[in-house]
């Protein structure tokens, strides 16, 4: 499955032929990725990533996320997905990473609309959430370019690296998106 969001930038369904290319952006960017997200011994090794992907995989049959690498002319700068599908309540939270050389391009932004528009059109959603470290200024832009209200904040809701994140939690309803 793809999703094109522009001439340049693509979602495609995660499986084992993006293992490499997404491990590369990992490794060139621990330090980067390192104060806002825990790999835990998901990105210790290709191996280990490889598993990650097959559970990604797994995940995505039994309906419970949708995990997709971001293409930039084709080439993974990062990944994207809908997690904690709850089909029952119609919602899902968007995550997302992307490798710091590509940041402030648009991509990420661009990226959220098309996989908002597929959560709530193909998936029949009424709720995404995208949560972020409080800290995280380049994260917590996107929902507030994208119109999500803005709930709350969740304390010590993430556990990373050994320190506790407070979290801002926003929403968008499907009937705001269609406005």
């Amino acid at each position: 499955m793809k999703i094109n969001i522009d001439e340049n930038i693509t979602l495609e369904l995660i499986a084992a032929q993006h293992a490499t290319g997404l491990y590369a952006v990992i490794e060139g960017n621990r330090t980067h990725f390192a104060e806002f997200l825990a790999w835990g011994d998901n990105a210790e090794s290709l191996e280990n990533f490889n598993n990650y992907i097959r559970n990604c995989e797994l995940q995505y049959q039994q309906g419970n996320d949708i995990n997709f690498v971001i293409l930039l002319d084709e080439k993974p700068v990062g990944k994207m997905g809908l997690h904690y599908i709850n089909t029952y309540n119609k919602s899902a939270e968007i995550g997302y990473w992307l490798g710091k050389k590509e940041e402030g391009k648009g991509i990420i932004t661009k990226s959220c609309k098309g996989l908002i528009s597929y959560g709530f059109t193909e998936l029949g959603l009424n709720r995404i959430e995208i949560k972020a470290a409080e800290s995280n200024v380049r994260s917590l832009a996107i929902p507030k370019k994208l119109n999500f209200t803005k709930e709350g904040i969740l304390r010590q809701a993430d556990l990373v690296n050994g320190k506790f994140l407070d979290l801002v939690l926003y929403s968008m309803l499907n009937e705001e998106w269609k406005s």
